[in-house]
């Protein structure tokens, strides 16, 4: 069988990969055996995976719009993954045709394919970039021009951080991000969290997710309030993700918000 024509040349797809088992949680077209394998384990020991994950979306969805209604009409997406259904730049240019997106992944399948799908839409593109290397990230040429630099920016980290597993390293992106954006930008995270996981699932998953390029660690929600370094949060802070402004009485998961097992907030950059 002829693979897609977006994979690039070297990219195996006989072993697990974060964004495309991202895709299948979702509920995605652009995965593969392996990665939906994966998946399945991890859906084993929380069946509660694909729920979460389109609570997540939903929760993007609502900050970007309110991140629009603050006037941010400029948006970097870190980890940015498979952009489908409901993804930042449909959300913002939906409210503000004019809004920019840069979508930034290290996966080169993420970004080959993400690169495919969005030729044809006008202000956005997609980067290969490591957020782990954030200074090199923020003078990437593509970042640079696609972003004007003088204006606010909304940050992204959608369930990016507890890929990067060490505290130091995690605070010194978040705060080189700060340093370099303008007053008036925001930071908007999701991140997993085992404050009402069962420890020996804590540790199968991550366990689980040595086996993809990139290692997984779960944080409470005090290390995870702290990533938000010099930002100042808005209402209603750092809560589990359906809590953070729901839209209605019916949103998924909000009778019960701890199932989300993972936290989320928005915060602004007050001052220069």
């Amino acid at each position: 069988m002829t693979e897609p024509s977006w994979i690039p040349d070297g990219v195996a797809i006989d072993r697990p990969n974060v964004a495309r088992m991202w895709d299948y949680f979702l509920g995605g077209a652009h995965n593969f055996a392996a990665d939906r394998a994966a998946a399945q384990q991890v859906i084993g020991l929380y069946p509660d995976l694909p729920l979460v994950a389109q609570v997540t979306r939903g929760f993007l969805r609502r900050a970007v719009t309110f991140m629009v209604a603050q006037g941010v009409g400029q948006f970097l997406d870190l980890g940015a993954g498979i952009p489908t259904v409901g993804s930042v730049h449909e959300t913002a240019q939906r409210r503000l045709p004019s809004a920019r997106v840069v979508y930034v992944d290290l996966d080169p399948v993420a970004v080959a394919h993400s690169q495919a799908i969005l030729q044809e839409t006008p202000n956005t593109v997609a980067v290969l970039a490591d957020v782990r290397e954030p200074a090199e990230l923020l003078d990437h040429p593509q970042i640079r021009g696609a972003l004007d630099w003088t204006q606010p920016i909304a940050v992204l980290a959608i369930a990016l951080f507890h890929f990067v597993p060490d505290d130091q390293e995690a605070l010194a992106i978040v705060q080189t991000l700060h340093d370099a954006l303008p007053a008036g930008s925001y930071l908007a995270l999701t991140h997993a969290s085992a404050d009402s996981v069962e420890p020996e699932s804590v540790v199968r998953t991550e366990q689980l997710y040595e086996r993809t390029r990139v290692p997984f660690r779960f944080r409470d929600r005090q290390h995870i309030t702290n990533l938000f370094g010099g930002f100042e949060l808005v209402e209603p802070g750092v809560v589990y993700l359906p809590m953070w402004r729901p839209e209605t009485r019916q949103d998924p998961l909000l009778d019960q918000p701890y199932r989300a097992s993972a936290y989320a907030g928005v915060a602004c950059k007050v001052s220069p």
